[in-house]
């Protein structure tokens, strides 16, 4: 079955530069990048990934990592990867959350770690299951940004919206 999965590198993974090594290692998943951006996270994107986790004490800690404030890097790599059991293939490649208990083979278990604060750099974040995905995918992109059709959409008209254009 088709699925797509949302695949973060994180502010740690680029710092280190290892987007190539970790999109090397996902071409391996047979998949296909439909979707792809640098994005700079917001305060409101970072709570919004993470509004599972709010009632946790290290709740403040994953807003900071994901939005760059504790590597120097306030940027990530979002991509939306999609094909046969993406979710599932993504994840086995990725490895477990934890580094420590990621398999050494995997993306974590290569590249992440444990800092001396305790924070987990995990280096990549992807989707656990078909729900979580579609309500991630919706945060990170808009429907015109992924050159599928993966969720149903709507045209709208939208009055004295100010935005940027090129000049």
């Amino acid at each position: 079955m088709n699925q797509q999965t949302l695949v973060l590198v994180k502010p740690d993974g680029l710092k280190k530069s290892l987007t190539g090594n970790v999109l090397t290692r996902l071409s391996e998943t047979k998949l296909e990048i439909v979707a792809a951006k640098i994005a700079k996270v917001s305060r409101k994107l970072a709570e919004e990934h993470y509004e599972q986790m709010k009632d946790k004490p290290f709740f403040e800690e994953l807003v900071k990592y994901i939005r760059g404030e504790l590597h120097e890097r306030r940027k990530v790599m979002a991509m939306v990867y999609w094909g046969e059991e993406a979710i599932v293939k993504v994840r086995e490649l990725a490895g477990a959350t934890n580094p420590e208990e990621a398999d050494p083979v995997s993306i974590r278990g290569a590249y992440g770690r444990i800092t001396t604060r305790g924070i987990y750099e995990n280096v990549i974040h992807t989707s656990k299951n078909a729900e979580e995905a579609e309500r991630e995918i919706k945060l990170w992109f808009e429907p015109d940004d992924i050159i599928l059709d993966l969720y149903p959409t709507k045209q709208v008209v939208i009055k004295d919206k100010k935005i940027r254009i090129w000049a």
